[in-house]
């Protein structure tokens, strides 16, 4: 993906950055500076394979629970969300063209958006039946 490109979003990580400064340095011309945190020795972009065999090794090395890539990437855009990022910038993060693609398929509520939700819905028809009673 090339610099600026909607799909992709590039990351400041200093940690990947010295380690792909001294890939570019051994490489010179044939290093593919992409901008991504994301690339392997050669500056390419990396594989969702190697992603993922990549972030399951270091949730096992972190004792983390194991997660599906797909499920982390949707935490966090709901994460995003919930903490006041705008839309249009969930769907370039997310690389998407459509911001409603970013919010049907990633943004999911969660249980306190549900709670919120409920106490409105009492609002509006008063308290259960029980409560009425007593």
């Amino acid at each position: 993906m090339a610099e600026g490109d909607a799909a992709g979003v590039p990351v400041d990580g200093h940690h990947r950055r010295a380690s792909q400064a001294r890939e570019k340095l051994a490489l010179g011309g044939d290093y593919i500076d992409s901008c991504y945190v994301t690339a392997d020795e050669v500056g390419q972009p990396l594989k969702i394979r190697h992603l993922r065999v990549e972030a399951y090794r270091l949730m096992a090395k972190l004792g983390l629970r194991r997660v599906r890539l797909y499920d982390a990437r949707a935490s966090c855009l709901t994460y995003l969300a919930n903490n006041g990022v705008p839309d249009h910038i969930l769907a370039r993060w997310a690389g998407h063209s459509n911001v409603k693609t970013t919010k049907k398929w990633y943004v999911k509520p969660d249980v306190e958006d549900l709670r919120a939700a409920a106490a409105t819905w009492e609002g509006l028809h008063g308290p259960p039946v029980r409560e009425r009673e007593m």
